[in-house]
């Protein structure tokens, strides 16, 4: 029996890759950063785009992996590949934040790392209004576009609750694929590894 393998084509779908929006990545795009993943978009441009992995969590909260961070229960995921040694986050608190960039709705890349450490020591901050992530998901110009050409990467609206409150990143990457539809639907049965079956 022969497999269509236009199951694994992505059709333009009309939503172009910018901030604010998600990557899907295809079933079997190989990595282990990229695997299965669902990436938020925090900037595209000319210059390039930029973006945190949403559903691959670090099993350290952030008070452990930056010793001089108050107590605060706060999961951390892997943000991507470039500068794994750096703690960035995105956030709900807006301009409470100095520095922070606007993304889409009430959603918020970055600012002053220090008042965001006052402002959870005062106890002015909830987990579900921050996320951290180690390290970033980066694009030159033009790769991206040329990686979405090449069938890597679906791309798709989210909206915020799923962002920062909504956290079950083992069915984010399936519920985000159930969410359009279609043949896309059928990603979700598909093993990670087919050699393996």
């Amino acid at each position: 029996m022969n497999l269509d393998t236009n199951l694994f084509k992505i059709e333009t779908n009309h939503v172009a890759p910018e901030k604010g929006r998600i990557l899907i990545a295809e079933p079997f795009l190989p990595g282990s950063y990229f695997n299965r993943s669902i990436v938020f978009l925090v900037a595209h441009s000319d210059k390039g785009a930029i973006g945190f992995i949403l559903n691959k969590k670090i099993d350290y909260p952030v008070n452990e992996i930056l010793g001089d961070f108050p107590d605060f229960e706060a999961d951390v995921y892997v943000g991507g590949p470039v500068s794994t040694d750096t703690i960035y986050f995105i956030h709900s608190l807006g301009q409470l934040i100095p520095g922070s960039i606007h993304v889409k709705d009430n959603m918020y890349w970055g600012g002053d790392f220090d008042e965001v450490k006052k402002l959870i020591r005062e106890g002015l901050i909830l987990p579900d209004q921050i996320r951290f992530f180690l390290g970033y998901s980066g694009w030159d110009n033009g790769q991206l576009e040329e990686e979405i050409k090449e069938n890597s990467w679906l791309v798709s609206e989210i909206n915020e609750d799923l962002v920062m409150v909504d956290r079950k990143t083992e069915s984010m990457w399936v519920q985000a694929v159930r969410d359009i539809g279609g043949k896309y639907t059928l990603w979700e049965n598909f093993p990670e590894n087919p050699s393996l079956n």
